[in-house]
């Protein structure tokens, strides 16, 4: 495998038209069905974690890009994140001036000297409470960017099953196009494989047309099996994504529960021919980070992985420093963090 990683395609075309991309999609990436609950199958599932750390920790030493490779795959992770929200003091206001930033990231002096001011660039959705969903859907308008709705009593998920479901279905009438659902941990950390098939399930059934991001909270499963297991009992279930995090648990996204994960990925395609996407979130503040995660995906998972159709970054400031890399890269002078405003 070369030591330099190539630049990842940022052509006119996937940043122009979010249109063709999702027609794309549609054609090369049918949504997952789901699979029969197999006891057997997670039984056989091993993480062997220190070979997962062996693993993710080499990644930064091998893995580098400079200049202008470095600012291809900074606009394609953009394009990739779920620009978000997720405060007890959320405004309309606030969820108004996040949307106007997932239309424009990049201030246009940055876009025009690296020679994108012609190309329509955004992030991959803006991701709130259930609340905010039909403020963000107006304000979007005509934009294409998805509204995301983080659901099932978020982020403890300890709310009735019901109240779940009927929350689902309120995000979806006031137009969310993606569902960020919370598993019950409980089901995870007592085995009860076949209870968080069926809950999930039944979130995807409520969810409809709506795709299905299923976040783990793997913070607190506690064990890398257990974060193997449950990624592979939402995928069964119908899942169109698996999340790592909340963004409120103690510990969020890492890369070695990210490379798990990934695994679960590549095991679930190689038995239902579904791909299945992945987002990490919580705690990817820096564009190293991001860099990281983005090598991780394309050598587990391959360059269809580094598109929003199947790669997202649940963030907010991250946003901010890449777009204040980017202006270091045209200006050689890194200005202050509180000059690239998220919103």
């Amino acid at each position: 495998m070369p030591d330099r990683v190539p630049t990842p395609s940022v052509s006119a075309a996937p940043l122009r038209s979010r249109e063709h991309l999702r027609a794309v999609a549609q054609q090369v990436l049918p949504r997952n069905e789901g699979h029969a609950f197999e006891a057997d199958f997670l039984d056989d599932i091993r993480v062997n974690l220190s070979a997962v750390e062996r693993r993710v920790a080499s990644l930064p030493g091998r893995r580098t890009v400079k200049n202008d490779a470095q600012a291809g795959w900074l606009l394609k992770a953009i394009t990739c994140i779920d620009l978000t929200t997720l405060n007890g003091d959320d405004t309309a206001g606030r969820v108004r001036r996040l949307c106007a930033k997932a239309k424009a990231p990049v201030r246009t002096d940055i876009l025009d000297a690296l020679g994108f001011a012609d190309r329509a660039l955004h992030t991959g959705a803006v991701c709130i409470y259930h609340r905010f969903v039909a403020t963000a859907v107006e304000a979007l308008e005509g934009s294409s960017i998805p509204v995301a709705a983080v659901s099932t009593g978020f982020p403890a998920a300890l709310v009735p099953h019901d109240v779940k479901l009927r929350e689902i279905e309120a995000s979806v009438r006031d137009g969310a196009a993606e569902i960020d659902i919370v598993i019950t941990r409980e089901h995870v950390l007592t085995g009860d494989w076949r209870a968080l098939y069926q809950e999930v399930k039944e979130f995807r059934a409520a969810c409809g047309n709506a795709h299905l991001k299923t976040i783990l909270a793997t913070g607190d499963l506690r064990t890398p099996r257990n974060v193997a297991k449950a990624s592979m009992v939402c995928m069964m279930a119908g899942a169109d994504f698996i999340k790592t995090s909340t963004g409120k648990e103690g510990v969020n996204a890492t890369l070695p529960v990210a490379l798990t994960m990934l695994r679960m990925i590549r095991a679930y395609q190689e038995l239902t021919g579904f791909k299945i996407g992945f987002k990490p979130a919580g705690g990817i503040s820096s564009a190293k980070d991001v860099l990281n995660y983005q090598f991780l995906m394309k050598e587990e998972l391959g360059r269809e992985w580094l598109e929003p159709e199947l790669f997202r970054i649940g963030a907010s400031s991250l946003l901010a420093d890449i777009e204040r890399q980017l202006e270091h890269h045209v200006t050689g002078r890194y200005s202050a963090f509180n000059r690239h405003a998220i919103g």
